[in-house]
């Protein structure tokens, strides 16, 4: 399979488990009720896409150890969604525990599907 394709496949995989997580963490876990649905979910969808490509093409351009890719690699994801759920939604720490729960959770599956 070409690597373009494994992307598009480990981004569809990424925002089937990343949005519904996120949804469930700030509105049944932590009941965030100021924020619509309809917003959480392009936020999610924003935060995931923005941050898997320069994963995948950027950053192993710069990082050929593959441990070290992964550490550094899913480090950064998780800090740069995390901005990205702070800033435009929540005003609080919760956006990096919400970052870092979504990002074990597709990690974690793309780890048993690639």
């Amino acid at each position: 399979m070409l690597y373009e394709y494994k992307f598009l496949l480990a981004l569809g995989i990424t925002l089937i488990i990343e949005v519904p997580i996120v949804w469930i963490l700030f509105k049944k876990i932590f009941k965030f009720k100021k924020v619509k649905t309809f917003k959480l979910i392009l936020i999610a969808l924003l935060a995931s896409i923005s941050t898997l490509p320069y994963l995948w093409f950027i950053l192993p351009i710069f990082i050929k150890d593959g441990s070290l890719f992964f550490i550094i690699g899913e480090v950064l994801v998780v800090f740069i969604e995390a901005l990205i759920y702070k800033t435009i939604i929540l005003k609080t720490s919760k956006a990096f525990l919400i970052s870092l729960i979504a990002n074990i959770a597709s990690f974690s599956l793309g780890l048993i599907i690639f």
